[in-house]
């Protein structure tokens, strides 16, 4: 017999919460790698993430793939790191997370010939083909970029500098990339028709 249940909504959850769930982990790893050792960190960031994941899940009853993917790589990663007790795993972590998000971009793309930004944005942003071609190709440079620059700072920096780096680098760097995306697309952005 069916149930009878309407199906759950999704809950929102106030964008200051959702911030700290996404950045709380990180910044824990910052403090506590300040404060102790990569290792402590590590293993710290480890049960932050999943602690963030639970919570995440708790309020909203969904969890978005993104974190999720995010959360097994830190585990995984994370696991080697204090298993074998050697840093250059949890090192690789950026670089394989941004590695497996271009690949998934252009992948998608050059096999499927879906468009998973166009996908996720598809319903807030009325926009020209060839600029959610460009976008696509742009966030899937960026992320091929920073799998880069990652790997870079880690094997020609002391791990402290590649700690700095992973918070305040890569969030800047990020972050001035999501403006750019935005000075460009408010040149291109489409009115909804009437």
């Amino acid at each position: 017999m069916p149930s009878t249940n309407p199906p759950t909504a999704r809950k929102r959850i106030h964008p200051a919460v959702r911030l700290a769930l996404e950045m709380g982990p990180l910044v824990v790893f910052f403090i506590t790698n300040q404060r102790a050792d990569l290792f402590t960190a590590t293993g710290i960031f480890m049960v932050a993430v999943v602690t963030s994941l639970t919570v995440s899940y708790t309020l909203t009853r969904h969890l978005p793939i993104m974190p999720v993917v995010s959360a097994f790589i830190v585990v995984i990663f994370g696991g080697l790191t204090l298993w074998l007790h050697d840093e250059t795993f949890i090192k690789w972590k950026p670089t394989v997370l941004y590695a497996l998000m271009a690949l998934a971009l252009w992948g998608g793309w050059f096999f499927t010939r879906r468009n998973f930004i166009r996908t996720l944005l598809g319903k807030q942003l009325i926009l020209p083909e060839p600029i959610w071609q460009n976008l696509l190709h742009a966030w899937a440079g960026f992320f091929t970029f920073m799998a880069g620059l990652n790997l870079w700072v880690a094997y020609s920096f002391d791990t402290d500098t590649w700690v700095n780096f992973k918070l305040f680098g890569g969030m800047g760097l990020m972050v001035l990339f999501v403006l750019a995306q935005a000075l460009y697309l408010g040149r291109h952005v489409q009115e909804p028709e009437a």
